[in-house]
């Protein structure tokens, strides 16, 4: 097997079916001691796939349901903002200002979260794609960050959005407002601390269904998701497998962003030491021309999970991921493994900005 790949030979020995009670407790109390507000539903639930299953042989595939979050259509964001929010409210700030791609469900989470909270949200879009196409720039994501009331500026490709960001923050604090910014896809070591609560409740779902999980598999992009779970998974020694499947960097930097994140999060739970460079795993191979451009295993990844198990997932994240998944598992890539879980991330919201892809019969955008 390449590099990303997992295979049974490549996996630790188990020392026990599920990581202690003891060890879920002490985690549970590390993250107790950050201010969070609650803005989703959780536990997500943790559902089997079995016409996938049947339709890819090889082990029993499950979904952990992280679309059904609740907040403005769901999606993994709301696990960090619950974090980020929390800090922003414990610095006195009354308006938030974030940046993403131009269908970023990370930006449509925030406006939601911002408006819950009844501040102000600034967002800035960087067009990554350079499409034109109104479906694209102005549906799906784009439309729901304005109706949820989120203030919307585009910027250049290739902008530098963190500086971008603080050029906004200075002219915000000048005119008097007390703005926090929350960097893309809320990965800091803060937002990733959401991550690290799924892995403790996906850890605690396990336990109590009596179910083993050999692998975890995700979309992995501004690494805040995947930097969390290694944390996460480190703090509570468990010896799931992590995978994420990058829709965007090169591996050699996907693994190093993801790698410095978890360390920082993890000093933050007391687990530092535990982070191994190893243990962090990327498989890049499925991201086509580019982030945000749709792949063909993409389009036919997204087709065959709604029609197969009526879930819908998004054209950026999960469904690249998707691709990886499948496309790994007819290759054989999870060698002995029993089950395995795919973390849906959410953003279905963006499909609607990529109905021209799909090319499904019947069907034209107007």
């Amino acid at each position: 097997m390449g590099e990303g790949h997992i295979s049974g030979a490549a996996r630790h020995i188990r020392q026990s079916a599920w990581p202690s009670a003891a060890r879920r407790k002490d985690l549970a109390s590390a993250l107790a001691a950050f201010p969070r507000v609650r803005l989703g539903h959780f536990p997500t639930p943790l559902e089997p796939m079995d016409r996938l299953t049947e339709h890819l042989g090889g082990p029993r595939f499950w979904v952990k349901r992280d679309d059904c979050t609740g907040l403005s259509s769901g999606g993994n964001k709301t696990r960090k903002l619950e974090f980020l929010m929390a800090d922003a409210l414990g610095e006195g700030a009354d308006t938030i200002i974030t940046q993403g791609a131009t269908q970023s469900n990370h930006a449509r989470q925030t406006a939601a979260a911002v408006a819950r909270l009844g501040m102000a949200c600034h967002i800035l879009l960087e067009d990554r794609t350079g499409s034109a196409d109104p479906e694209y720039t102005l549906s799906g994501n784009v439309f729901l960050d304005r109706l949820h009331g989120a203030t919307v500026a585009k910027r250049r490709g290739g902008a530098d959005m963190t500086a971008e960001m603080e050029l906004l923050a200075v002219e915000l604090r000048t005119a008097g407002r007390k703005p926090y910014v929350i960097p893309g896809g809320g990965s800091n070591s803060t937002g990733a601390l959401g991550y690290v609560n799924c892995a403790l409740e996906l850890c605690e779902q396990s336990a109590t269904m009596g179910l083993k999980i050999d692998a975890l598999i995700h979309a992995t992009g501004s690494a805040g998701t995947q930097a969390g779970l290694v944390a996460g998974l480190a703090a509570l020694e468990s010896d799931i497998e992590l995978l994420g499947i990058g829709v965007r960097a090169p591996q050699d930097k996907q693994e190093s962003m993801v790698f410095e994140l978890a360390k920082r999060t993890g000093a933050g739970i007391g687990c530092e030491e535990a982070i191994r460079r190893e243990d962090v795993r990327a498989n890049c191979d499925y991201v086509g021309a580019g982030y945000g451009i749709p792949t063909q295993g993409m389009v036919e990844s997204v087709r065959l999970l709604a029609e197969l198990e009526g879930l819908l997932f998004d054209p950026v994240y999960s469904g690249k991921g998707l691709d990886g998944l499948i496309d790994l598992t007819r290759k054989g890539a999870f060698g002995d493994m029993e089950n395995v879980v795919f973390l849906h991330t959410g953003g279905s919201a963006a499909l609607f900005g990529y109905t021209g892809a799909f090319n499904l019969p019947g069907y034209q955008a107007n």
